[in-house]
């Protein structure tokens, strides 16, 4: 389904949503470290949001097993969470997230560095989350995909870094993933034209190395053809009449 319009009950609950997710990846960023499990962190979603009262929009989504999505290094996205996958001092680890509130979603993503960066990997995550500013500062009522992605490439174009081209942002509201598409990469003026009360999700994916990317045995995880390290940050935004409200901030 193409993202709709919401009515002022469902920005409400998106609104909620949004908050409960942000304020849940605002723990993870604080707590994963050096030494946890990725399942440890996942677990520590879930209670966080339970007590919040919100819902895990992932967990069971086309078969997904865990409430939380965590890609590591050259992992993109789509990681499941281990209970035997040790975080390192240096990992790149990409946290992302969605949360269901009175049956409307927000989806939204951070990365961070457990332990002491390398200034490549701080330089890449700095990057990528410009990319994303840079995007969101792009929308407004009546603009199209393609002011989106064409922002968000002006900003990984600079840094020379990988643009993952078969992964992309997208409509989000009453379900995770909603029409239409919005890649990271493109040409002003082109695309479907988004409207004033339509909620998106951007999420620009960026690499150090190639932008191609391969699927893991596992069926989920996405990750670096050339195993380069990798960047994700996403934001759940409202779409308003002269620019957008980020819900998954707080």
């Amino acid at each position: 389904m193409f993202t709709r319009v919401k009515t002022d009950s469902e920005i409400k609950a998106m609104r909620e949503s949004g908050a409960m997710l942000g304020a849940v990846l605002n723990v993870l960023v604080k707590q994963t470290d050096v030494g946890m499990t990725t399942k440890e962190v996942a677990m520590i979603a879930g209670r966080e949001l339970k007590a919040l009262g919100g819902k895990p929009a992932f967990y069971g989504y086309e078969g997904f097993s865990d409430v939380i999505c965590i890609s590591v290094n050259d992992a993109v996205v789509h990681g499941i969470p281990s209970p035997t996958f040790v975080l390192q001092n240096g990992d790149i680890v990409g946290l992302d997230f969605g949360v269901s509130y009175r049956g409307m979603i927000t989806d939204a993503a951070r990365s961070i560095i457990v332990g002491t960066p390398a200034k490549a990997d701080q330089k890449l995550l700095t990057t990528t989350l410009e990319a994303l500013d840079a995007g969101i500062f792009a929308v407004h009522g009546g603009c199209k995909t393609g002011d989106i992605a064409a922002a968000v490439q002006a900003v990984l174009d600079r840094g020379n870094y990988g643009i993952v081209r078969d992964l992309v942002g997208h409509g989000v509201g009453h379900q995770v993933h909603e029409e239409p598409n919005i890649p990271n990469y493109g040409r002003a003026g082109t695309g479907p034209r988004l409207e004033a009360g339509m909620t998106i999700a951007i999420e620009p994916m960026a690499t150090r190395g190639d932008w191609r990317v391969r699927q893991h045995a596992d069926g989920w995880t996405v990750l670096t053809a050339d195993g380069s390290r990798s960047a994700h940050f996403e934001d759940t935004i409202l779409i308003t009449a002269d620019g957008a409200e980020i819900l998954t901030r707080v």
